[in-house]
């Protein structure tokens, strides 16, 4: 079979992909299947790999012979479903290789911002400590995350992984089902208003749909605390950037960490960056889901799709 692997720059260059080339013939591209290259890139090819590259109509007319694409994700909006049903592609997805990562990143944002690390990082490094008298500083108080209620929306693997953290560090956990369909009674289920308004914390977990884009806006975050910390490592737009600046400006809520945004890369003008304050607003470049570990199980969880695929057997098929 012909294989054509693309996005290899946003999955890593320092991940092993010769575990491709025994499949068939494989070419690799660093950038994006676009409309514009999809003709000549995917020319003969039945398989093809992907991590953002958006799939439309037209990359489909331009690939007659394509039979399937593989997802180096577990999302999978970047590709036009309805059309690929049309086409006759299917579409295969990695689901659980990046639990550990997504739910260790997230309490790494939200440590960041609850303990002002930047802060007091920079307070040492500029000499500050060194020329006090006594033996700390204590000039922006923190806080623990014991006894603190702990929202959720999104509670899958992911989410209930997180669950499990918050928990142990001693956190009320309360969760909210955008979908309605949870099957989840480890912990308790509330309304998406009273998570709003009864958590210190909120970290969203909930794959983006209809229900959930931009479920985050100017009338949540009215119902939010003053004190809470909003963490989103699931899809920028379930999150008004708009308005999240405006709730962070005027001291509705005290701060936000964000792994994603809308659009990625980050807009030039996005409103996030009048935000320069990292006590108030954490953003990372949409790498939660990146560790080592979770990249190397990502790609080895692919080509089993590929190889289930050709022995008759799919798996992880989402169409």
């Amino acid at each position: 079979m012909k294989i054509v692997v693309a996005d290899v720059d946003s999955v890593g260059s320092d991940m092993d992909y010769s575990i491709y080339d025994e499949l068939g013939e494989v070419s690799y591209y660093g950038d994006k299947i676009t409309d514009e290259n999809a003709k000549e890139r995917l020319e003969g090819a039945e398989i093809l790999l992907i991590n953002k590259s958006a799939i439309t109509e037209k990359v489909l007319n331009d690939a007659p012979n394509l039979k399937l694409i593989c997802e180096f994700a577990t999302g999978f909006d970047n590709a036009n479903i309805e059309a690929c049903k049309r086409h006759g592609v299917k579409v295969a997805n990695v689901v659980n290789y990046s639990t550990a990562s997504v739910a260790q990143h997230t309490f790494a944002l939200l440590f960041y911002l609850m303990e002002n690390s930047r802060h007091y990082d920079e307070f040492v490094k500029s000499g500050g400590y060194a020329n006090q008298p006594h033996f700390c500083c204590l000039d922006i108080p923190f806080e623990e995350l014991d006894g603190k209620v702990y929202g959720i929306v999104g509670m899958g693997n992911i989410g209930r992984k997180v669950a499990q953290i918050a928990t142990a560090f001693g956190a009320k956990v309360i969760f909210y089902s955008a979908s309605g369909n949870s099957t989840c009674t480890e912990y308790e289920r509330v309304s998406f208003d009273e998570l709003l308004s009864r958590s210190d914390v909120i970290s969203l977990h909930c794959p983006l749909s209809d229900k959930t884009r931009e479920l985050f806006n100017k009338d949540a975050f009215a119902k939010m605390k003053k004190n809470a910390i909003l963490i989103n490592v699931a899809r920028g737009a379930v999150v008004n950037e708009a308005d999240l600046c405006e709730a962070l400006e005027n001291g509705e809520i005290k701060a936000a960490g964000l792994d994603v945004l809308n659009p990625e890369p980050m807009a030039k003008d996005s409103p996030l960056l009048k935000i320069q304050d990292s006590g108030k607003l954490f953003i990372t470049p949409h790498m939660a889901w990146g560790s080592t570990e979770s990249r190397t199980r990502c790609l080895e969880e692919v080509k089993k799709n590929i190889q289930a695929f050709m022995a008759g057997t799919p798996r992880n098929i989402v169409n």
